[in-house]
This record gives C-alpha cells, structure tokens and sequence, in this order.
C-alpha cells in the first residue's frame, strides 16, 4: 500500500473519531437532559427522609397534577413536612379552594409552612392560609381579600361593525350577563349574590385560619393589598423571614434541620410541550441563560388565555 492510500486511511479514521465522540457527546447532553426533564432524578432524593417543597407559580386553576401530587406527599413516610412556596397574583376562588382543601390534607399528618415571595395575593394568600404557619418577606404583596367576575361588553363594537346578535331563551336569566347587551338589574343581582357567597365563604376562612373575628377579618377583606410587614401587623401571616426562619419552625414541630428539601416537581407535559421544555432544558445545560428570548419555550401551552367563573386575583384595573 502505498504512503498516499496510507495517509488518507489515516483521515477517515481521524473524522470517524470525531463524529463518533461528537454522536457520543450529543446523547449524553440528550440523556442527561430527558432524566433531568422526566424527574427521575428526583425520585432518588424522594425514598430518604426529607423535607417536600412544592412551588405554586403564575394564576391558580383547577389543577388536578398539582392536588395528586400533594396527596402523594401527605401519603410520603420519607417527606416528614412540607414547604408551599407561592408566588402567585391569584386565580380562580375553585382552584384556591380544591389547593387550600389538598394542603390542609397534607397539615392533617404533617408540618406544613407557607412561604410567601414576592406576591402572594387573593387565591394565592387563600392558599396560603392552609400552612400552619405564614412566613412572608418585608416587602412581599399579600392580601386582596375578595371575589371579582368580569366579562367584556362589545355592544357597542358590533354596533359600529353592523352586527346584530339575537337569542331566544327559556327564561330572562339564561346565560347572564351577556357580552352583547347590557345586564338586566335582576342579572346584577344575580351575579352580586353569588360574588357575595364566595366572598362570605373567604372572609369566613381568613377568620377561622387567622384566628381573627368576623368584623376584623370583614375589615380587612375590603380587596386592598398589604406589605409582608403589614400583614404580620393586622395577623394576616405569623413571621417575617425566609429559609431560616421556616427551618426554625419546623424543628420546633421535631423536623430535624439536617433533612434535605427536596422539590416536588410537575413531571414532563405531553408530547408536543414536552419537546419545548426539553429543549429549554438542553439550552440550559449549554448556557441559555445567554438568550433570554428563549424563556418563551417553557410557557408554550402552558396557560389558559381566560379564566372561566369566579376569580379572586390581584391585578391592576384599567381606567
């Protein structure tokens, strides 16, 4: 064989070798991402003693995942208490309700803490008020005790455009208020009554949890939102502070500061947003954080556009 036959045999062994360490490379960064993503890893940490943290984020729904998953922490021989970290403005008051309802579940066999950050707001404080104890930062937004329905009113837009829109009902009180007329006095005061029941029921559980009478906890229901520090002023959370001060408590409830906290996390979505927190994950572990833009992947499907029913959220109004 000849020098020329050699050295070329010589530079497909070389590019071989380099696809086969960049193939090789490729799916370990694959691999490590689809275990990361899947919670796998987590699992491991899950079988010793520890102590559960689960994270509410972004506007309350309905959310089945999230009540099995506590259902499984209170059922957890190895999670010896829980940590419900929230930032949330809000959501609907069934969501905050069927949440609230979970957690105090979790409070009936376990230590359990709320952990307010930076907001923690209407069914995001209801929340909250399963903990046996608040904590809250000195400048966490709480609070905004209250129920609201809205819904739009485009009379007047299908006015402009010529369109006309007529029903036919069995009676005046079907499918009330509608976005197309203006609601009926008797329509308001429908929608007012059941605002008011859930309103009755929230301000009732803000007085039970707070150990608060009616009249103070009515006094402060009035929507308006408070400061970490004023809320430990008007008894609405029980203690300023953080990790440290949530580690306190625990051991005092015989919680050894030692366990590890471990997060118990939503698994990977379904195919299609799965892909997109994969990705999100891949870019991670190559240094993403040097495209902010890519934030967006994560959020892919993830929220509903509207809240359906009654809500209790903080936002600001529009004038």
């Amino acid at each position: 064989m000849d020098e020329l036959a050699i050295a070329d045999r010589r530079r497909l062994r070389r590019k071989l070798s380099f696809w086969r360490w960049a193939t090789a490379i490729v799916l370990l960064f694959v691999g490590f991402a689809l275990f990361t993503y899947s919670g796998l890893g987590e699992t491991g940490g899950r079988a010793r003693d520890h102590v559960a943290r689960v994270t509410i984020t972004g506007v309350i729904q309905d959310d089945r995942e999230l009540v099995e998953r506590l259902e499984r922490i209170a059922d957890s021989k190895s999670a010896k208490a829980l940590i419900v970290t929230i930032s949330s403005p809000g959501g609907t008051t069934y969501g905050g309700e069927v949440i609230y309802r979970a957690i105090r579940k979790v409070a009936a066999k376990k230590p359990v803490v709320s952990d307010l950050r930076t907001l923690a707001a209407s069914a995001g404080y209801m929340i909250a008020l399963a903990g046996d104890r608040i904590v809250a930062g000195e400048t966490s937004i709480t609070g905004s005790i209250g129920v609201i329905f809205q819904y739009p009113q485009i009379m007047e837009l299908m006015d402009k455009l010529g369109v006309s829109l007529e029903s036919i009902k069995s009676r005046p009180l079907k499918a009330e208020p509608s976005p197309f007329h203006p609601p009926s006095d008797e329509a308001r005061a429908m929608i007012q009554r059941m605002i008011n029941d859930s309103y009755d029921w929230f301000v009732d559980l803000v007085a039970e949890r707070r150990q608060l009478s009616r009249p103070e906890a009515f006094a402060l229901a009035d929507g308006r939102i408070f400061t970490g520090r004023q809320a430990l002023e008007y008894k609405l959370v029980d203690e300023i502070g953080g990790d440290e001060e949530i580690r306190a408590f625990l051991a005092e409830r015989k919680v050894s500061e030692d366990l590890p906290v471990v997060d118990w996390r939503a698994p990977g979505g379904t195919f299609s947003f799965g892909l997109a927190g994969l990705a999100t994950d891949l870019l991670k572990i190559l240094g993403y954080e040097a495209f902010p833009a890519m934030n967006g992947l994560e959020k892919l499907g993830g929220d509903k556009l509207f809240l359906d029913g009654l809500v209790s959220v903080w936002q600001v109004e529009a004038q």
